[in-house]
C-alpha cells in the first residue's frame, strides 16, 4: 500500500525480498546500493547483520525512480530474515508492501527451504489481507553459477506457480539483479498509474 504524501509531493513504495535464508536478498539490495549510491545525495543502505552474514531485521533502501503525475516516486527496498524463528519480523516487515521479489537459492538440498518460504510468504501475506495472486510478484532463482543447481524447468515447477515474471540470477555479480527490481517496479507503478495516487 503505497504511502502519498500530498505536501511534499511524494509518493513512497515498499518492495520487500522474500526467501530462504542465505539465498541472496541482501546481496541483491548491496548490488543495487553500489550501483546507485552516486545518483541520489543522502542514500544511505541500513542493515542489521551478524558473524555469519545473516540479516537479522531487515536492510532498507531508498531509491528514487522518478515522477508520476507529479509526484516524485520512491522505492524502499528491504529484505527479510530467512530464518523460520524470524516469522514475526517478516510478518512486520510485509506490512504496506507493494511488491515482493521472492529470492530463491538455485542449489538443489535448498529445494525443500524454497518451497517452505514460499508457502510462508503466502501465509504472512493472507494474514495481512494481501492475496498474492493480486500483488506485482517476481520471483528470482539465484546462484545460477554454482554447481549442484535445479534445472530452471524443475525451479520453475515448484516455485512459480503463480505465473509471475522470473529471472535466472547471480546476484554477487549483479546478474538478473536490476532485472528483477525494474520488472516489479513497473509493475507497482503500472498499478499506481491506473489507481488513485
Amino acid at each position: 500500500m503505497s504511502f502519498v504524501n500530498d505536501n511534499a509531493k511524494e509518493i513512497h513504495c515498499k518492495l520487500v525480498y522474500y526467501g530462504p535464508s542465505l539465498g541472496g536478498k541482501t546481496t541483491n539490495i548491496q548490488w543495487v546500493y553500489q550501483q546507485t549510491a552516486n545518483q541520489e545525495e543522502g542514500k544511505k543502505l541500513n542493515s542489521l547483520g551478524t558473524d555469519n552474514e545473516r540479516t537479522l531485521f531487515f536492510d532498507f533502501l531508498p531509491l528514487f525512480v522518478g515522477d508520476i503525475r507529479g509526484y516524485r516516486t520512491r522505492f524502499h527496498l528491504y529484505t527479510v530474515p530467512g530464518q523460520v524463528v524470524y516469522d514475526a519480523s517478516r510478518k512486520l516487515i510485509l506490512k504496506g508492501l507493494d511488491g515482493v521479489v521472492f529470492v530463491a537459492d538455485s542449489q538443489a538440498e535448498r529445494m525443500e527451504e524454497n518451497i517452505e518460504s514460499l508457502k510462508n510468504l503466502e501465509i504472512n501475506l493472507r494474514q495481512q489481507g494481501y492475496d498474492i495472486n493480486e500483488i506485482p510478484l517476481v520471483i528470482q532463482y539465484n546462484k545460477r553459477d554454482l554447481s549442484g543447481v535445479s534445472s530452471l524447468g524443475e525451479l520453475r515447477s515448484h516455485l512459480n506457480r503463480y505465473n509471475s515474471p522470473d529471472f535466472e540470477a547471480i546476484a554477487s555479480k549483479g546478474i538478473g539483479v536490476f532485472e528483477s527490481l525494474k520488472t516489479v517496479s513497473k509493475m507497482v507503478i503500472t498499478i499506481l498509474k491506473g489507481g488513485e495516487a
